[in-house]
């Protein structure tokens, strides 16, 4: 019985009218429509008829408990899945994506692909269907990352979904399309019309894609059952066709009679092999057991036909599934897969994909570390060296004058701790630049310590000692009501060191309690620069904690408060007049720059977090200019100062008069002296000097109170002294030449007593005519008068003067209820009275 009706009505009418008025029918041959097929081959079991079809491929029918008399030649839709799973695993493929039209035929297919693919270590890790527009899901697919889509669809659907994916550039050497293989050849051109894409741009998006279909015919060349080859089958049908419409069945219903042939051909074998009085004629609808013979006989065929190896398991054809590729707008057959074998081939060079290589079955992210440049880090390096080489000339230069006057009253320790601060934070350059390509991680945890402790030591021991030795002139020039006493290194040194107490503290409580790990930031993915079909995630390592604001702010805080504490000692030493002390001027010019540069580079660095070349350089170019405009600033002036005039820098601007300044000179009372510990030796001669003066003056106080009871004793004799006596006692009065040269010469007093003894009262001078008392003023009554009056203003006008050498001075000469008149007192200075 053969019917190839398509209609449900006429297909069934047709049926039953043979079963009732035809003969006994041994079998049925046929169902080309699926549901005619399918309600046929269900009543079968009734009437005991095997039902062969060569053209009905709907899943459905694979079902034995529900058709368990159906047979078919062709393969079904199913039969693609296991080949889809060998192309699958051909390719590696792993992850893959399905796309299905809401028609029962495709979601059958996409179930019973679920089920091949599952436990085969394939994800299927989105399943979108549609109905009539499939954009939606194709936007879908591709925010799930799917690159691999297997699609179930018509042509008309196929279309729409193309458009859609060019639309979402789900097209090229990143996708993989595998799509049904059935539709008809330039199925395109029926359905652009109907889609609002452009037929090149349809054409882009189908370039590539495979399809899946069952081989019409074998392409091996063995002669088949026939005796025929199908190279030699199709040949023959093609010429007795002749202008007739082809189909793809036309094969599968060649090798189907041939089925049709073998099995009644088995089952008489089998008859006569067991009872030689039944025959195949025998049969009726009633006779279950020629029944059961003919549905066992045609399970057991098995040949070669020109549709490949005819084998059935369970009713379903062991076919060969073919393989074609969308190539510059024609399918090529690019390989085919054995069902009975199991076997893949793929044709050599046949299948070509848009990339250099398959695509991946979702986006390959690979993880690059954002590391510093070497080229950059290089060149950072060598400024850093050439800073310390800088640094070291100023330490060797500090060094070698150290006895010098002008780097002494400077304080050589505190320059040399400067520099040590200086080159402890150029040495934490080469630690920030230090990242994942150069060491291990776990060494780059430990650098995020060290590079912390060496840069906050390091700048708290530079300006720490820069701002230590400016409070030491503050607390000679600015606190007056404190007792004169030198200020040694070693309290200066006490002071950096409490600083770097205070640093260690919080260094060490931050180890402690939150100490510094290794994070790494994830960023977005880009795009491989090479174009491989992979993308970069971009990560970058950082040193971070739980409580990072916290503890930076406190480090901030205390660092502020020591550049505030700089700025207020530049501020209050502005006015001293000593160069070589007063470095207020470089100290207030450091802070602004270190601040502003440390203020910015803060800011920056924050921002460019992402990027480590750019962080990197921000960094180390601070620190670079931050250190080197501090070490400059301190020593560059002292090198120039050395070079041209030394003694300028260690002289009081005050003291350095002219002898036209005299009178202006004699109005001022005093002027701040310079005390410092390069002076000592300077301080301890001019001490004793003094002494020796003090005794001279005691000397001359005893001479001056005899002439004074001589004059007392005898006025008489008065009228006799000559007027040169009365000279030579002016000169015992005068004090001369009283200087403190600068190349340390003593003091010298002219005595004229010690040279001219005093003549006696009872002399008289010959050349004296006037005997007028009035008129004459050295009378002995005038010479008494002047005595009496101006020896205690005398006394008193040069002792304290003399005695004044330096303010700081412990010795008698100043009470500490001395005027400052009297406390301070010029080094240079000359006292003369006279007039008596």
């Amino acid at each position: 019985l053969f019917f190839p009706q398509c209609d449900n009505a006429k297909g069934l009418k047709a049926f039953y009218d043979a079963i009732k008025y035809g003969p006994n029918h041994l079998m049925v041959f046929g169902g080309v429509c699926a549901t005619v097929t399918s309600i046929i081959a269900e009543s079968l079991k009734g009437w005991n008829l095997v039902q062969l079809s060569f053209a009905a491929t709907t899943p459905e029918l694979a079902d034995k408990k529900k058709y368990p008399y159906f047979f078919r030649t062709v393969p079904s839709d199913n039969a693609v899945n296991p080949a889809i799973l060998k192309l699958l695993k051909h390719y590696h493929w792993k992850r893959v994506g399905t796309l299905t039209q809401d028609v029962q035929r495709f979601s059958e297919v996409r179930n019973d692909l679920t089920g091949v693919l599952y436990g085969e270590d394939i994800e299927i890790s989105d399943t979108e269907s549609f109905s009539n527009d499939p954009c939606t899901s194709v936007k879908k697919l591709k925010g799930n990352d799917v690159r691999i889509i297997l699609g179930q669809f018509d042509e008309e659907m196929a279309v729409k979904v193309f458009c859609c994916a060019y639309d979402e550039e789900m097209y090229g050497s990143k996708y993989q399309w595998i799509i049904p293989g059935w539709y008809e050849n330039l199925w395109w051109e029926s359905w652009i019309n109907s889609s609002q894409c452009l037929s090149k741009n349809l054409l882009a998006a189908m370039e590539g894609y495979i399809g899946v279909d069952f081989e019409p015919l074998s392409s091996k060349t063995n002669k088949t059952i026939s005796g025929r080859t199908p190279q030699q089958y199709e040949k023959e049908y093609n010429a007795k066709r002749g202008d007739g419409q082809s189909s793809k069945f036309h094969g599968y219903a060649y090798d189907g009679i041939w089925v049709i042939a073998r099995t009644l051909q088995r089952a008489m074998n089998y008859l006569n092999s067991t009872n030689k009085h039944q025959k195949i004629e025998d049969f009726n609808y009633t006779n279950h057991k020629l029944g059961k013979i003919f549905l066992n006989a045609m399970n057991e065929t098995r040949f070669f036909g020109v549709t490949g190896e005819v084998v059935f398991r369970n009713g379903e054809r062991m076919g060969t599934i073919k393989f074609t590729q969308f190539q510059e707008q024609k399918e090529v057959k690019v390989g085919e897969y054995n069902a009975v074998d199991d076997k893949l081939v793929i044709i050599n060079n046949s299948i070509r994909f848009q990339g250099l290589e398959p695509p991946k079955d979702k986006t390959i992210i690979q993880e690059e570390l954002r590391k510093i440049s070497l080229p950059l880090y290089s060149i950072l390096s060598a400024l850093t060296i050439l800073g310390m080489i800088m640094a070291s000339a100023f330490l060797f230069f500090n060094i070698k004058n150290r006895n010098q006057k002008l780097i002494k009253m400077s304080s050589p320790y505190m320059n040399n701790l400067i520099i040590l601060g200086g080159m402890l934070s150029y040495a934490s350059i080469f630690l920030f630049g230090l990242d994942g390509s150069f060491v291990s991680e776990k060494t780059f945890e430990t650098l995020c310590t060290v590079r912390t402790w060496i840069l906050t030591v390091g700048y708290t021991t530079a300006f720490g000692a820069m701002f230590a030795k400016t409070w030491r002139v503050h607390a000679i020039f600015k606190n007056v009501k404190m007792k004169k006493k030198i200020i040694k290194d070693q309290k200066l040194l006490g002071i950096v060191g409490g600083m770097l107490l205070i640093d260690l503290c919080i260094l060490i409580c931050w180890q402690v309690v939150d100490p510094l790990r290794r994070t790494v930031e994830k960023y977005n993915m880009e795009p491989d620069p090479a174009g491989r079909d992979i993308s970069i995630r971009p990560i970058l390592e950082h040193c971070e904690n739980t409580h990072m604001t916290i503890w930076l702010g406190i480090v901030y805080a205390y660092k502020g408060l020591l550049m505030l504490f700089g700025c207020f000692l530049a501020w209050e030493t502005r006015n001293v007049s000593i160069p070589a002390l007063n470095d207020s001027k470089y100290i207030g010019m450091s802070v602004y720059n270190v601040g502003i540069m440390c203020i910015i580079g803060a800011a920056v660095s924050f921002l460019t977090r992402d990027q480590p070349n750019v962080q990197f350089c921000i960094v180390a170019l601070v620190i670079i200019f931050c250190s080197t405009i501090t070490l400059c600033l301190v020593f560059v002036p002292k090198l120039i100062t050395l070079r041209t005039n030394p003694d300028a820098a260690t002289q009081n601007r005050r003291f350095q008069f002219t002898q036209n300044q005299k009178k202006e000179d004699s109005k001022t009372s005093t002027s701040v002296t310079s005390v410092n510990q390069a002076s000592t030796s300077r301080l301890e001669g001019l001490q004793s000097e003094n002494h020796r003066l003090r005794m001279k003056i005691t000397e001359l106080d005893k001479d001056l109170e005899e002439v004074t009871m001589q004059l007392q004793d005898t006025p008489e004799k008065t009228t006799y002294i000559k007027q040169n006596h009365y000279q030579n006692l002016n000169d015992i009065l005068s004090i001369q030449n009283f200087t403190d040269s600068k190349d340390g010469e003593k003091a010298i007093l002219k005595n004229h007593l010690d040279q001219n003894p005093p003549a006696q009262w009872g002399s008289s001078d010959p050349s004296r005519t006037s005997k007028d008392p009035i008129e004459d003023i050295n009378s002995p009554e005038h010479i008494q008068r002047r005595l009496s009056l101006q020896l205690p203003i005398l006394h008193h006008a040069y002792l304290p003067s003399i005695g004044g050498v330096d303010a700081s001075c412990a010795s008698p000469c100043v009470s500490p209820s001395a005027s400052p008149r009297h406390r301070h007192v010029p080094p240079s200075f000359r006292v003369m009275v006279s007039g008596l």
